[in-house]
């Protein structure tokens, strides 16, 4: 029997269309997030968009960059007091593309020439001030990290393809469970005392958290966990390491932050162990660099390569439409994607584009951490690559 997602695809025209309009969900579902009212977030902001064109995808993208310029516009007034109109630097669309962190989509219509929809959009707290700053726009008082609440650490590590949280042996964990209380309070770059907890693993952290949901950014697990521990954030620390574990060479470090479950910032940093160093000193050395980064706002640049970016088109074999879910919130976890795009998807293959930071070499690294691999789609040298998991073969 043939399903209608078959008859769908096998149409022309009419079925180009329907699959379209099918999956329409899917392209905003790749870089979004359950629907969350915009007062739970101080740098969120939703609004109303409607757009036509000939094309229902591009009445799709017309509302969002329309929308999301006008979302930052409110959250500018709002971050200001409110007190009236602000003007903010010209921005590109681009700019203001890589500001916002996540979006979502609500009571969402389209016909083949116009899309409506309510779009909640999450931006970047650091990109959002400091465009405010070179504005000019002075920032009404909200609470934060100063607030007297603390930075959820949740240190995961990384040997080889495993990874572990509350499972011992864990040395990055143990390094900062047993960094000296007093220098928590180390004040932070002119925002008050920086605090951080690190959850005991506890019966009720282990039910709440594991490695592979912080690596993933479960947002309900992360919320809880930061709750549970006396705070509104959490940050994952995931540290992977070079070398054995008795004799360590680097570590690299990426630092996901997370207000309320969502992700509002990522950092990536590299330690290397110093010749004869202890293991313990060396850990307990790195989890300094990174608190004092964390306290500092990051003024240091990150590890080299990073300030690369670029992107590519790739393929990946599927099994159908769970399946490309499952395998779309792994890639949507790893440090080094800053965005995915859905461009074709059927029930054997989906087509995606993928915006990443630092090198393709350092993308494959990446990828290859969560069992996936990616090569060249064609010999004779096409931009299209493919991503397969690992052990399975890369191309038909």
């Amino acid at each position: 029997m043939t399903s209608p997602l078959m008859r769908a695809v096998g149409d022309s025209r009419s079925g180009r269309r329907g699959l379209a309009m099918a999956f329409a969900f899917l392209l905003f579902a790749g870089t979004s997030l359950p629907v969350r009212a915009a007062d739970d977030d101080p740098y969120s902001a939703t609004v109303k968009v409607d757009a036509s064109s000939d094309v229902i995808g591009k009445a799709r993208d017309a509302a969002r960059l329309d929308g999301q310029r006008r979302a930052l516009t409110a959250l500018a007034e709002r971050r200001s007091g409110g007190s009236g109109a602000v003007k903010l630097p010209k921005l590109d669309d681009k700019a203001i593309t890589d500001m916002v962190a996540s979006f979502e989509v609500a009571n969402e219509r389209m016909s083949a020439v116009r899309y409506v929809a309510d779009v909640t959009f999450h931006f970047l707290p650091d990109e959002v001030d400091r465009v405010l700053q070179k504005a000019g726009i002075g920032v009404a008082g909200e609470a934060g990290v100063s607030s007297g609440k603390p930075l959820v650490v949740i240190p995961v590590y990384q040997s080889g393809a495993t990874a572990v949280l509350w499972d011992d042996p864990n040395p990055w964990r143990d390094a900062w469970a047993q960094r000296p209380p007093a220098a928590s309070g180390a004040p932070s770059a002119g925002t008050g005392a920086v605090q951080f907890a690190v959850p005991l693993g506890d019966a009720g952290d282990i039910a709440v958290i594991d490695a592979a949901k912080a690596r993933a950014g479960n947002a309900a697990a992360l919320a809880k966990i930061a709750q549970q521990n006396g705070g509104d954030e959490a940050i994952v620390a995931l540290a992977a390491l070079s070398g054995t574990a008795d004799k360590p060479g680097a570590l690299e470090v990426t630092v996901r932050r997370y207000r309320a479950g969502q992700p509002v910032d990522v950092h990536i940093d590299a330690i290397t162990a110093n010749p004869g160093e202890p293991r313990e000193a060396f850990y307990r050395r790195a989890v300094a660099a990174i608190a004092a980064d964390i306290e500092g706002g990051w003024k240091k640049g990150p590890v080299a390569g990073y300030d690369q970016q670029g992107s590519l088109t790739a393929i990946m074999p599927i099994t159908g439409l769970d399946d490309w879910i499952r395998v779309r919130e792994r890639l949507a976890a790893l440090p080094a994607i800053r965005k995915l795009a859905l461009v074709a998807l059927s029930l054997q293959e989906a087509t995606i584009e993928i915006e990443y930071v630092g090198s393709v070499d350092q993308l494959k690294a990446s990828l290859a951490g969560s069992n996936l691999d990616l090569v060249r789609g064609d010999p004779a040298g096409q931009q299209t690559w493919r991503l397969a998991r690992s052990g399975a073969p890369a191309a038909r």
